[in-house]
């Protein structure tokens, strides 16, 4: 089946579903990943299975995963283009201890869960070390493409809170990233000719350049040109910036996204200049590339797996392990760095938003032979319900806008 035949077909359902997403309360996200599932094999290829096949073959996945990733990367370069940086430094020590504790809890959790799930789930021959570091490594991450879709929605992008929850996911993510490395290491099977070591000095490298180097020279070039409009040879130049800062994030073993976000944190600071790159940019992404991205990870969960009770009740079990260790974590880190009950709550919360980005563990997971399928659709299924309550979770705490969250 050509593409240009499935591109439409993914988008009308996942539009669908993403509107009726909205209209029950929840995240438009949840009901595009919803949409994926709807297209995959838990229920496409169940009740239809030869015209599954048809319409959407495996060899079709590796074009919808090249536009997916563009997608992405352009929404987390707006992303980064819009984050209040003076929100982020009056918060950098909520971010910091948040960030830790977000990590440590759900990691913790993750290692007493460990040995019971290893005996009962894991494949055979796998190393306690290694299991140990990507289950922890999957209960602690935060899905930070997901997080700024809902931070986006709600108008809370550039607040306090907003501001804070993308720095937190986005310290977390980056730790959550090396460890990965370091499990890849144990098992053989990193995607990366670099070593760990290597890839620390050049991730240290890169930082140092984009925020000594890239950083002044933006803006000065704002300083430059601060009466003219962006142009579209501007605009070009920038978007393919952000696209080198995702292969050389990509090149150092971490995950593109991370350099597209810096990338606009680089960004020059003007409103004329941010509302222009969003305006040219956001329909492409929100309407085509993005739904893409949620669909393709819809359509790789199966949810016909779990066919026994005692299967469902591990899944519960870990969800609210996860749970525990991701909200607990962020709300006790921030509530020691002063903050209300109410906004700790909230950012842990946030932080709880699961979904894609742990898929892409999962999945890494999943090929080395780490997990099985039964626990990586346990592991989907806590991802997808942690994302589903951050919406009515938000709305309980009276996080409605951004004048709610400053």
């Amino acid at each position: 089946m050509s593409l240009l035949f499935q591109i439409p077909a993914v988008i009308l359902v996942t539009l669908a579903c993403g509107s009726l997403a909205r209209k029950l309360g929840q995240s438009r996200v949840i009901g595009e990943i919803v949409g994926g599932i709807l297209l995959g094999p838990s229920v496409f290829g169940r009740i239809a299975p030869a015209a599954a096949n048809a319409f959407f073959p495996q060899s079709a996945m590796a074009s919808f995963e090249i536009l997916s990733t563009v997608g992405l990367i352009i929404f987390l370069f707006l992303i980064g283009t819009e984050v209040n940086i003076d929100h982020l430094y009056r918060q950098r020590a909520t971010a910091a201890l948040s960030s830790a504790m977000s990590i440590l809890m759900p990691f913790a959790m993750g290692a007493l869960l460990a040995p019971s799930l290893r005996n009962r789930f894991a494949p055979q021959g796998v190393g306690n070390a290694s299991f140990v570091l990507f289950l922890g490594i999957a209960m602690s991450i935060t899905a930070f493409p997901v997080l700024a879709r809902i931070l986006e929605e709600r108008g809370i992008q550039s607040s306090k809170l907003g501001s804070t929850a993308i720095l937190c996911a986005a310290v977390g993510d980056i730790v959550a990233w090396i460890l990965l490395a370091l499990a890849l290491a144990l098992v053989g099977a990193g995607g990366s000719s670099l070593s760990l070591p290597v890839r620390l000095i050049g991730l240290a490298i890169y930082l140092l350049a984009m925020i000594g180097l890239v950083r002044p020279i933006a803006a000065r070039l704002l300083r430059l040109r601060q009466r003219s409009d962006l142009s579209i040879e501007l605009l070009g130049i920038m978007v393919a910036f952000a696209f080198a800062s995702a292969a050389a994030t990509d090149a150092l073993g971490l995950h593109p996204l991370f350099g597209a976000f810096l990338a606009g944190l680089c960004f020059p600071r003007a409103n004329a200049w941010q509302e222009t790159i969003r305006e040219r940019l956001d329909v492409l992404v929100s309407v085509l590339l993005m739904p893409l991205f949620f669909a393709v990870t819809g359509m790789r969960t199966r949810l016909d797996l779990l066919n026994k009770p005692t299967m469902w009740l591990w899944a519960a079990i870990i969800l609210m392990a996860a749970t525990l260790g991701k909200v607990g974590g962020a709300a006790v880190g921030a509530r020691w760095t002063g903050q209300s009950w109410r906004d700790s709550l909230a950012l842990g919360v946030l932080l709880n938003t699961r979904g894609l980005v742990e898929l892409i563990v999962l999945n890494i997971g999943y090929n080395v032979g780490v997990f099985s399928p039964t626990l990586f659709t346990m592991m989907v299924i806590m991802a997808l319900v942690t994302t589903m309550c951050t919406t009515p979770a938000l709305n309980l705490l009276g996080i409605q806008n951004d004048a709610t969250s400053r």
